[in-house]
């Protein structure tokens, strides 16, 4: 059957505009481009205690069969989900397939007609995707900016939410959590914060950015997601238990959706055991970070990343010089990928450098030196 014309065009469109997307393997033996950040994805100890958690349940079948609210429940489903609210100290949590189904299910279910949403322009597709399929109104606000926010609240009726994430999956930088916290109690408005990128990484155990600024009372809903740091696949809304029971009943991606395997509830219940260890690990990963961003000032004279984290961003003055930079860094046994529109808008192309805790400042030096030629 011939492929419709239409969408040939599209190909072919970004074939001409250099951002023609093709699945990528490397060889690459220095890994500054997974989100593997405390290494625990990588982690022969984590490894054995999946696979002793996993002995228990010789038996078990590989996968879960069904939905949670029919044959696809286990009771250690239920005693992970305790576990993550008492973690992240909150009453409640729900487990979904991954942080996109998590964001699905939140804001399609959720904000309801008549309600409206505010969220940052830089939320991640997940957040946009579900708020299009809500029947709530929805605005969005410069990245960052509670300038913004203000102005556009005018147009707030209903309840209103306010979407953001802790840190930004392609910046890098922090939300201003403390004020838009503030804000939201001002205005009697949703806090709605998705972890993904500072679940495992802060806080005094690897909280989340909520828990270490004390803001735990102030937030209507977490996305927490163990593809990240936690070195797993799925995620977790975590809330309070009236939050948690609308989405049982409401949330039509994790209705609909076949429950995770056993083994996946094990190895994120194995991975959070580890979490309150890894004290130096998420040092690390904030040292390097530092590092880094003090050796490109010196190139440039820009301030980098003010707050440091494991996404660090590199921009070039073209496509064609971000896909050499990234050629070379690969030719020198780096891993490093640019990142092009649409997932970041146009003109806003980026190297994604990505520190972990098995990384090394020699390890950062071997990068800058191919970076360097872009303002030599």
């Amino acid at each position: 059957m011939q492929f419709p014309e239409n969408l040939q065009q599209k190909l072919s469109l970004r074939t001409q505009q250099g951002i023609y997307r093709q699945l990528p393997t490397s060889k690459a033996a220095i890994d500054f481009c997974s989100n593997d950040y405390l290494g625990l994805a990588r982690s022969t100890a984590l490894k054995q205690l999946i696979t002793q958690e996993a002995e228990q349940f010789s038996n078990y079948l590989l996968g879960s069969t069904g939905s949670r609210l029919l044959s696809g429940n286990h009771p250690v489903y239920e005693l992970l989900e305790k576990q993550l609210a008492t973690f992240h100290r909150a009453e409640a949590a729900l487990l979904f397939n991954s942080g996109y189904v998590a964001n699905l299910g939140f804001f399609s279910a959720v904000p309801q007609r008549g309600d409206t949403i505010f969220y940052d322009e830089a939320s991640h597709a997940s957040i946009k995707e579900g708020i299009r399929l809500s029947l709530a109104k929805a605005y969005s606000f410069k990245h960052n900016s509670l300038e913004d926010l203000t102005r556009k609240f005018k147009h707030a009726a209903g309840n209103a939410y306010v979407a953001v994430e802790s840190v930004y999956s392609m910046d890098g930088d922090q939300a201003p959590l403390p004020k838009l916290a503030d804000f939201c109690e001002k205005k009697g408005a949703y806090l709605v914060v998705d972890e993904a990128h500072s679940n495992g990484l802060f806080g005094e155990n690897g909280e989340g950015l909520i828990v270490e600024k004390n803001l735990t009372d102030k937030v209507f809903a977490r996305i927490m997601t163990f593809g990240k740091a936690i070195g797993s696949h799925g995620a977790a809304v975590v809330g309070s238990t009236s939050l948690k029971n609308y989405l049982i009943n409401f949330s039509r991606p994790f209705i609909y959706t076949t429950a995770l395997p056993l083994h996946n509830i094990l190895a994120i219940k194995s991975a959070y055991s580890f979490l309150p260890s890894l004290q130096a690990e998420r040092n690390q990963v904030k040292a390097l970070s530092r590092y880094l961003n003090e050796q490109l000032e010196k190139f440039t004279g820009n301030k980098y990343l003010q707050e440091p984290g494991p996404i660090n961003v590199v921009f070039a003055p073209n496509i064609e010089q971000l896909k050499k930079i990234s050629r070379n860094l690969q030719e020198n046994n780096i891993d490093v990928r640019p990142v092009f529109s649409p997932t970041v808008p146009v003109g806003k192309e980026r190297l994604r450098i990505i520190v972990h805790a098995f990384n090394t400042p020699a390890q950062i030096d071997l990068l800058l030196g191919p970076l360097a030629n872009l303002w030599a």
